[in-house]
């Protein structure tokens, strides 16, 4: 794709691009979304919750599936904008919540990671099931952050099972390697905000799930983590069956399976993401004839803002939405 996104000029900087976003640009031209929310008992036992919002009119209808990034949730600012474009385009919209993200704890003694393909694939079947008895049309997915890689990673592992699901995927700023998105988020500014920021609501609800779950990880060991590696060292690597937290970053990435994706792909990052390095992101080389890569200049971490002060976010997700659709003749 060609790169012909540029960031208005009051918001310089991969930084800005993220933050503003998120706190404070226009998500929706109308009202925010009325979600329907359902809760489904999960193969586990467990449950997750799926907001829709359903589309309206007769007939059959395409599906847009949105994965949200940590600790996100379907209320986030990337998901109301998706919203937004499924209800202007007709679609119904729904958004699985990654468990414990829905505003309840999670039952079972596990959450959610950034490989969890196995999740994504049931929830995917179930939606297609779901879509089809009511239905049915095509069913397009978009994955946000670490939404995104989990999502590439289910794409890669179904190879061409994926095509029975969906018509198409796509992943915006997923962190495909995630050893070096880590390493970006753990120094510096980005240790100060962001980390600090997502520390604030995962180390809590790690200490409930241990007080759900009794010796599940060593809670002192927990909250002297001070980076993301340390507190997936000690609660998301081995309550996911992972060795240690290296152990799941290498597993985890999607950047070195691209090239085994075998349904229509895109995958969009901005080159000054400042969780993800432009120096990280796979090249065409890297990628099979089944990805598209989008990388411009501009963007930041899933924010891309346009327009004048306070600016909004709704042009992403009609770019991204729009390349979903043309691949299923939308």
């Amino acid at each position: 794709m060609d790169d012909d996104y540029l960031a208005p000029r009051w918001l310089p900087g991969g930084n800005l691009q993220t933050i503003w976003p998120a706190l404070y640009a226009r998500r929706s031209e109308g009202p925010l979304p009325a979600y329907r929310r359902e809760r489904w008992t999960a193969p586990d036992g467990d449950f997750i919750d799926v907001d829709h919002v359903d589309a309206l009119g007769p007939g059959a209808r395409p599906l847009l599936v949105l994965f949200h990034g940590l600790e996100g949730s379907s209320h986030s600012h990337y998901a109301e904008a998706f919203a937004g474009f499924a209800a202007a385009r007709g679609m119904a919209f729904a958004v699985p919540h990654f468990r414990g993200c829905s505003g309840e704890l999670n039952l079972a003694p596990r959450a959610y990671h950034s490989g969890d393909y196995e999740e994504i694939g049931w929830i995917l079947g179930r939606l297609r099931a779901q879509h089809d008895a009511s239905g049915g049309g095509p069913m397009l997915v978009a994955g946000v952050s670490l939404g995104g890689n989990a999502l590439l990673r289910w794409a890669e592992e179904a190879g061409t099972e994926a095509a029975k699901i969906a018509s198409a995927v796509a992943a915006v700023s997923a962190p495909v390697d995630l050893a070096a998105g880590g390493e970006a988020i753990g120094r510096g500014f980005n240790k100060l905000v962001y980390t600090r920021m997502f520390l604030q609501t995962m180390k809590p609800k790690a200490l409930a799930k241990l007080a759900q779950h009794p010796g599940l990880f060593d809670r002192d060991t927990l909250m002297a983590a001070r980076d993301l590696h340390a507190f997936d060292n000690v609660f998301t690597a081995p309550l996911h069956g992972f060795r240690d937290t290296d152990d799941y970053w290498r597993r985890g990435s999607a950047k070195p399976h691209l090239q085994m994706i075998r349904i229509p792909t895109l995958v969009v990052n901005a080159l000054n993401d400042p969780f993800v390095p432009g120096a990280s992101l796979p090249r065409q080389a890297d990628v099979g004839s089944h990805v598209t890569l989008w990388q411009p200049r501009h963007g930041g971490h899933v924010g891309f803002p346009l327009g004048l002060p306070p600016g909004h976010v709704r042009g992403m997700p009609a770019r991204v939405g729009g390349w979903l659709a043309a691949q299923s003749g939308l």
